[in-house]
């Protein structure tokens, strides 16, 4: 418990937070293995777009280096992560307030990944719940799955960063990468501070189409951008139980209902709970209420991305300065790092 005390703060202890912009800097970043969905959306990026109007630095990269444990495919990766760049900026990040970069774009953190791999014990790694969870879902248990949490506190710590905005599912990772900062700096001296986990409060958990967790590797996404049929789709196959019409219903565990409830405001959600257990409507009539929410939320952010779609130049360069300021500061900690390691 002491440990979740000093790792972990909620949103809204974060947006409270009277602390200097150096002493506030928040690292975020997703991966380009897919567009991007609504767990993804309501997990993180809306969190980010929202963090932009308190003080402090926000480094958002896109993670493509930790995309290759699930693809393997070169110019789909390449896609993935211009899509993945388009679609922050048409969700809302801004790059004069938040630098936007690709994670291949700052080599060094592979030289922190191996300082860090160094101070860690295997026995840590074979902790990690999302390793066990992959595999069980059948990805290669290969060398980089079970190292994945170093290069991702390298990512972290290459910043030195102070908060982390995640899900329950990502709490054990920046436990990790604590763990591992403080391992350094008591082999090498005072170099990392340990960052903090700040718990996004509306996406604990975004269920996917087949009501577990939301994601790619899963195959039960709502896509962000999708329109049309697109969005239809997956929308009405989303899995319920079999009541029929005239009975009332269970809110408590209905996924249409739990990801309707992401959208609307606290009136909509109790008067479509009244109508759950009142009875006399289906399932159908309720996915068709959540399409319309999907479909209306995004509107603007769906039009935005066309023009951004349209202008590639645009955005390349969004990413290069990104990188020039994620770089310059990745060089400062190596520096740092090297140092205080003896080279």
């Amino acid at each position: 418990m002491a440990k979740q005390s000093t790792g972990m703060i909620s949103m809204s202890k974060y947006r409270q937070l009277n602390l200097p912009p150096d002493r506030r800097r928040v690292l975020s970043g997703l991966q380009p293995s897919g567009k991007l969905h609504l767990g993804n959306y309501f997990g993180a990026i809306k969190q980010l777009v929202e963090a932009q109007e308190y003080p402090g630095e926000r480094f958002t990269f896109i993670a493509d280096y930790h995309s290759m444990t699930t693809l393997a495919d070169g110019p789909r990766r390449r896609a993935n992560t211009l899509d993945a760049a388009i679609d922050y900026l048409a969700l809302g990040l801004d790059p004069a307030k938040s630098a936007i970069f690709r994670q291949s774009d700052v080599p060094e953190v592979h030289e922190l990944a191996w300082m860090l791999a160094c101070v860690t014990n295997t026995g840590l790694l074979e902790k990690a719940h999302s390793y066990k969870d992959k595999i069980a879902k059948g990805i290669e248990a290969s060398v980089g799955l079970f190292t994945y949490p170093i290069l991702m506190a390298a990512d972290i710590l290459i910043y030195r960063s102070h908060f982390v905005p995640v899900g329950d599912d990502q709490v054990q990772h920046l436990e990790m990468t604590r763990d591992m900062a403080g391992k350094f700096n008591r082999a090498y001296g005072e170099v990392f501070p340990l960052p903090q986990a700040v718990m996004v409060e509306a996406g604990a958990k975004v269920p996917g189409i087949d009501g577990g967790k939301m994601s790619k590797s899963y195959g039960n996404t709502i896509d962000i951008f999708a329109e049309g049929n697109a969005l239809k789709k997956p929308v009405m196959a989303i899995v319920t139980d079999s009541k029929p019409l005239e009975a009332p219903k269970d809110t408590s565990t209905c996924t249409v209902f739990a990801l309707y409830s992401l959208f609307a405001s606290d009136g909509e959600k109790a008067e479509l709970k009244a109508k759950y257990h009142a009875g006399g409507m289906g399932y159908g009539e309720a996915k068709k209420m959540l399409l319309a929410k999907i479909t209306d939320s995004f509107a603007a952010a769906r039009a935005r991305r066309k023009e951004l779609a349209a202008d590639p130049g645009y955005v390349e360069s969004v990413l290069r300065d990104g990188a020039a300021k994620a770089r310059a500061e990745a060089d400062k900690t190596m520096r740092l790092a090297r140092q205080a390691a003896g080279f």
